[in-house]
């Protein structure tokens, strides 16, 4: 199968009671799952530049992203069934309330992305719905020690 390159920003988004920000997305061609804000590039963006954009336009927040912590190599289908190769790179940004504004949401987030919630680390452990990245819970151990 050919794959698709997809550089894309991911956030993950702490709150002050060291929770961590998922969408639930809901598509037509497979089960329900969990994940960070965040997203492909637009042609001529850095992954910071990407990462500050999702961030406002997901969560309402506007935030320079910080360094990026970590970057993966992953490989799935898309909500819009297009299999891609993703060069993923992550960025923490803490948030200093629990309140987001989903209002900058495109008409696809809007149809698919249908909840959101913020996680504990052992509520991550107990869930009983697919989220990614699947060690999301042993990287939030990881990110404590981060300011």
């Amino acid at each position: 199968m050919t794959r698709a390159p997809r550089p894309a920003a991911r956030i993950l988004l702490v709150d002050a009671e060291d929770r961590v920000l998922l969408f639930r997305f809901t598509p037509d061609d497979r089960p329900p799952f969990w994940c960070t804000p965040g997203g492909a590039l637009d042609p001529g963006e850095s992954y910071a530049e990407a990462a500050r954009r999702e961030l406002r336009e997901e969560t309402g927040l506007d935030r320079d992203p910080g360094p990026e912590i970590l970057q993966r190599q992953v490989d799935f289908i898309t909500i819009e069934s297009v299999p891609v190769s993703a060069d993923e790179r992550y960025f923490l940004v803490r948030a200093d309330s629990a309140e987001i504004d989903t209002g900058g949401h495109t008409a696809l987030e809007q149809r698919v992305m249908t909840r959101w919630q913020w996680f504990s680390r052992d509520e991550l452990i107990a869930f009983d719905e697919p989220y990614f990245p699947e060690d999301l819970a042993e990287l939030l151990d990881r990110m404590e020690a981060i300011p």
